[in-house]
């Protein structure tokens, strides 16, 4: 412990007698005052005038991008709602699809003749190809309205948000 306390003591002297060595060495050199001149008037206000302006249009990208902001917002949750709708009206129709398959199972396992099972095939066939058609359609309309309802705002509101800027 003592030699420890020996090297530290050794240690900040030798560091206080670096220190006033480099003091005396930097009190050789002089000071360098730099000169003062004052900005001229006209520069002065060209420069207010600029901060002034970027100032201004700093405040209106910043509205523009919280304007912009919300409206992806929006926007996303609209797009949400549609295909979270797409996807019932999807799952509805694979429903419909699984019950018409096992009714016409039923139906088949009562056909007494090969005949009346061709027939009853392509009836259910029929209708089958009907109602797939239809669901199809419905779907896909869906998906278009979904589409329209989630891009013409995002459009509007870039528009908007770029005349703002500029």
């Amino acid at each position: 412990m003592a030699e420890a306390k020996k090297t530290t003591k050794a240690a900040t002297s030798a560091f206080e007698q670096a220190s006033e060595t480099l003091k005396s060495e930097f009190a050789k050199f002089p000071y360098f005052d730099a000169p003062r001149f004052e900005v001229p008037g006209a520069y002065r206000e060209l420069a207010e005038k600029g901060i002034a302006q970027t100032k201004l249009n700093y405040d209106r990208l910043k509205a523009a991008a919280e304007e912009t902001n919300e409206l992806v917002e929006s926007t996303c949750a609209t797009a949400m709602r549609g295909w979270s709708e797409y996807g019932m009206k999807a799952i509805e129709a694979m429903q419909a699809n699984a019950n018409a398959q096992f009714d016409f199972t039923r139906e088949l396992l009562t056909v007494k003749t090969a005949s009346d099972a061709v027939e009853l095939s392509s009836a259910h066939a029929r209708k089958q190809f009907d109602a797939i058609s239809t669901q199809g359609k419905e779907l896909a309309s869906l998906a278009q309205k979904v589409s329209s309802d989630t891009a013409e705002p995002i459009k509007a509101g870039f528009n908007r948000a770029l005349r703002a800027v500029a």
